[in-house]
């Protein structure tokens, strides 16, 4: 479906973004990676999607919080892959998604949020647009979060930097509305991740309930579904935006929760 479009997603070196990567591949994406970790196990990651898929994938590991090292991804990237086709502002700041009051909250962490949930889209999404615009064809995907449409206690770095990629959103939307670009966010819910994986340890320890009894604890308040999302089903629901059938969807916030935002 999307053979020979080059692909970016940021924070793609586990969890959602490494889903979302595999997806655009499965689609005939050339691929580049963005994420920290051990460097063994990333190459391995890299290599394993490209044999999968047939596709060319490459890795960089700029840290999206600091402007000058996205532009030097975005070098790397022309140089290796080509221009991006298809961008996907995936990647979040690990603290940010711990909880404190604001009054507890440090500046630092404040600023780490926003430099890495919120401008790095910006910045990635001005680097990109121009040469979307010259091609007449680009689709972007912001990951935002259940928190960017509803408020929620001591998470206020998390829920006011997704609020904000969600309206980064609808204003790219508009700017590229005439050319064939779309830009949307998708809003998960709670997502199995190697971060929720903690939580619900954290949980059983704290009840002393088993896993299947911790999950449907934490459910209870959260997800009518009563079912946690995949990482898998976000991919592809990332690989259909970029699709033609999806090419009148844009500035839309699509929650992808089991059913949270319904209530």
């Amino acid at each position: 479906m999307l053979s020979g479009k080059t692909a970016l997603v940021t924070g793609s070196t586990s969890g959602i973004g490494h889903a979302i990567a595999s997806a655009l591949a499965a689609e005939g994406c050339n691929v580049m990676l963005n994420g920290f970790g051990d460097a063994g196990e990333i190459e391995h990651m890299r290599s394993a999607v490209a044999e999968a898929h047939d596709v060319t994938v490459a890795i960089n590991q700029a840290d999206v919080g600091r402007a000058d090292e996205i532009e030097g991804l975005f070098e790397q990237m022309s140089r290796e892959l080509g221009e991006v086709d298809i961008l996907v502002n995936n990647a979040a700041a690990p603290e940010s998604r711990q909880e404190a009051a604001i009054e507890d909250l440090p500046p630092e962490r404040w600023d780490q949020a926003m430099a890495v949930n919120l401008s790095s889209a910006y910045h990635t999404s001005r680097l990109a647009i121009p040469g979307m615009k010259q091609r007449d064809w680009g689709r972007i995907v912001n990951i935002a979060s259940s928190f960017a449409l509803f408020g929620s206690k001591n998470k206020v770095d998390y829920v006011a930097s997704k609020t904000g990629l969600v309206g980064l959103t609808r204003g790219v939307a508009l700017e590229t509305a005439e050319f064939d670009i779309t830009c949307n966010a998708i809003c998960p819910g709670w997502t199995l991740t190697p971060h929720q994986e903690g939580n619900i340890e954290r949980h059983s320890e704290s009840t002393g309930l088993g896993r299947d009894e911790a999950i449907a604890d934490m459910m209870e308040s959260r997800q009518p579904s009563k079912r946690f999302v995949y990482p898998e089903h976000i991919g592809a629901l990332v690989a259909f935006l970029c699709s033609d059938a999806a090419r009148e969807i844009t500035g839309t916030a699509i929650p992808i929760d089991g059913g949270w935002a319904a209530e």
